[in-house]
């Protein structure tokens, strides 16, 4: 038997060639970028963590090749584009689709954002899809990482495309309860989930971003507790005693929000995920983030009595 919950695939990928909508920063540590295109109405939007592969085009070019196949031929076709005009290629998140007549809802009125109203109503009658880039910065302050730094930059009709992957979330039907955990890059993961989950659902969220700022209001059911860890509140102490509880943690008394112990990506998360010895066999559980959180808190809730096939895990990426 697979020690992993196989992904959901979808029914019929596709390849959508899209173009910016609008971009805006929705908090400290996060970009939304909205897109639009042609076909994207013919996304078969699943809920939950539906993820995709995202083509970027790389600076300076004036044209985007993408590859045509759906199937794992794709990667070959897209070694094949000559390196100088390879498109940069990453795994993303949908952090939200509205369907054609629900469009322009999503749009926000920061100062990135100038004009998105206009935009919003101008495209209010094609489908749209958001995602959400995580911003990290170096020791200096300078943002890093090519997509960041391309949807900070990105203007309306900039072009990139889409191959969709399907959801990695696979709960079973007879789980008992669901608890996720995530830092901040399975945050739009999160938010899919907790929307798409039965009204009557049970269980936990440990969601943890970098600062105060960056907490948002869940669609949780109202059986699953939710338990946001904000680390530049979180220091070597508090991180061996994290508990749970619906409010935000992390003390108030440091000036400037920031933890004297520097607390890495993950950490917060895992520790309160440590802080539960026991875990119901009955249940299902999803572990996503930065490499160490996934592999620890795999390993902490199969030690708890959880089983390995009830829990889903993915290292988005490694410090």
């Amino acid at each position: 038997m697979s020690t992993r919950r196989p992904p959901v695939k979808p029914a019929d990928p596709r390849v959508h060639r899209l173009e910016v909508l609008r971009s805006e920063r929705v908090s400290p540590s996060f970009q939304r970028v909205t897109v639009v295109g042609d076909d994207l109405h013919e996304f078969g939007d699943m809920g939950f963590d539906q993820w995709f592969r995202l083509f970027l085009p790389l600076p300076g070019s004036d044209s985007l090749r993408l590859p045509r196949a759906t199937t794992s031929l794709w990667y070959a076709q897209y070694l094949a584009i000559p390196e100088a005009e390879r498109p940069h290629c990453a795994n993303y998140t949908v952090r939200e689709f509205r369907p054609a007549g629900r469009a322009g809802a999503g749009a926000g009125v920061g100062a990135a954002g100038a004009g998105a109203g206009a935009a919003g109503a101008a495209g209010a009658s094609r489908a749209e899809l958001d995602i959400d880039f995580v911003l990290h910065r170096g020791e200096s302050g300078e943002l890093e990482g090519g997509a960041a730094i391309w949807a900070c930059a990105a203007r309306p009709g900039d072009a990139l495309g889409l191959l969709d992957q399907g959801v990695l979330f696979n709960a079973p039907d007879d789980a008992t309860e669901i608890h996720l955990v995530a830092d901040e890059t399975g945050l739009p993961g999160t938010e899919g989930i907790v929307r798409s989950l039965h009204r009557a659902s049970v269980g936990s969220v440990i969601q943890e971003v970098p600062t105060r700022a960056d907490v948002r209001p869940l669609d949780a059911p109202d059986g699953v507790e939710v338990t946001w860890v904000v680390r530049d509140e979180l220091d070597a102490r508090s991180l061996g005693a994290v508990g749970s509880g619906s409010r935000p943690l992390g003390g108030d008394d440091d000036a400037d929000g920031r933890g004297a112990g520097g607390a890495a990506p993950g950490e917060g998360a895992l520790a309160a995920l440590l802080s539960r010895s026991a875990a119901d066999p009955g249940a299902y559980a999803y572990v996503v983030g930065e490499s160490a959180l996934a592999t620890g808190g795999r390993r902490h809730l199969h030690a708890a009595g959880l089983p390995k096939n009830r829990i889903t895990f993915s290292g988005y990426w490694k410090r």
